[in-house]
């Protein structure tokens, strides 16, 4: 009973931002700017890595493990966006008003999104090695397997971001609350940065393993044939692809995840609050980035960006002229038309396909 006593479940973020000496307090144009600022790169960040989806989904060259495991790398970043917006928007003032419950959504939604993204890079690391160690573009990975490993993907991320609220937290213990995370216990913040600074590691060594091979293949063919290099050099442009995608994510989250570690290690000199801010700015970038580096690296994938909005464009200007065309008359005077409004509008057509 007296367990249950220690417990501040009913509390609200004041009270543990108070007890964790945690300052989330922000000057108010400050948070104006980062709310108007943040909301565009949102806006940004949700399009796009919805066009991303898309283009998987429309072009059959894209219908390969490596893609269906990208357009789930863009799943998890436009997660992320949602999850951007809601932190943005619950900040500050706010968020000193949440309950322990609303904290847990906040956190938990960056959590999985983060959790997705790793998981997502690890698998298609994976993906990356199988096909260039059979010195294929693509693996023979069937759509069954892709299939589930999305899903084990899915499973791990919403478990890793529901770990605190299931019992890892500080609610029930005070004096283990970390200043970053007010009711996220600092041994949790110290398992969390580990654990994603080791997959880190564990995906650099898979790639210095792929370059090694590929590099004694090639010194191997290169004696041989200069064309069979030039045909066997696509599955590279892949995985280049991919190395840069990597390397923005470890730029942009290992500053984050190392200031967590600071924090769960209880290091008093460390100023962790005045980190915050610039490496959620950090983190933003990391997912505004991403459909970029497709787009730029990817030839296919940028000319099927612009198809899909040249359809999207064609098919705005299409409604409008069947909307103008599906009005009433006004006047019985513009009845003579010559030929029928459903000509006119199978006419318009025709010139707008044109």
């Amino acid at each position: 009973m007296a367990k249950q006593n220690s417990c501040h479940y009913n509390e609200t973020m004041k009270f543990f931002y108070n007890k964790s000496g945690g300052d989330d307090k922000w000057d108010t144009t400050q948070l104006i700017l980062v709310q108007v600022v943040g909301s565009i790169f949102c806006c940004f960040i949700l399009v796009s890595n919805v066009m991303v989806i898309a283009a998987v989904i429309t072009n059959k060259r894209f219908h390969y493990p490596f893609y269906y495991l990208l357009s789930n790398l863009a799943a998890s970043d436009f997660l992320a966006g949602i999850a951007y917006v809601y932190l943005m928007f619950n900040t500050g003032e706010v968020s000193r008003q949440l309950t322990v419950t609303g904290y847990f959504i906040r956190q938990g939604l960056l959590d999985i999104s983060l959790s997705a993204s790793l998981a997502n890079l690890l698998v298609i690391a994976l993906e990356r090695y199988i096909s260039v160690m059979s010195w294929k573009v693509h693996s023979n990975l069937t759509k069954r397997r892709v299939t589930l490993l999305i899903v084990l993907v899915w499973a791990i991320s919403i478990f890793m971001g529901a770990v605190p609220s299931l019992g890892w937290n500080c609610i029930c213990n005070l004096n283990t609350c970390s200043k970053l995370a007010p009711i996220f216990s600092r041994s949790y913040l110290i398992f969390w940065s580990v654990s994603n600074l080791v997959v880190f590691l564990i995906m650099v060594s898979i790639y210095l393993r792929i370059y090694a091979y590929v590099k004694k293949k090639t010194a191997m063919l290169m004696p041989h044939t200069s064309g069979s290099i030039n045909r066997k050099r696509t599955p590279m442009k892949l995985m280049k692809t991919v190395l840069v995608v990597l390397g923005a994510f470890v730029i942009c989250w290992t500053p984050g995840l190392v200031v967590l570690l600071m924090d769960g290690l209880n290091c008093e000199n460390c100023h962790v609050m005045k980190l915050k801010r610039w490496l959620l700015l950090l983190a933003v970038l990391n997912s505004v980035m991403n459909p970029c580096i497709y787009s730029y690296k990817d030839e296919e994938m940028w000319a099927t960006f612009k198809n899909l909005m040249r359809c999207i464009g064609n098919g705005t200007r299409r409604q409008r002229s069947t909307n103008a065309n599906s009005r009433p008359l006004s006047s019985g005077h513009d009845t003579g038309n010559s030929q029928p409004p459903s000509e006119e509008m199978k006419n318009d057509e025709g010139i707008l396909k044109n």
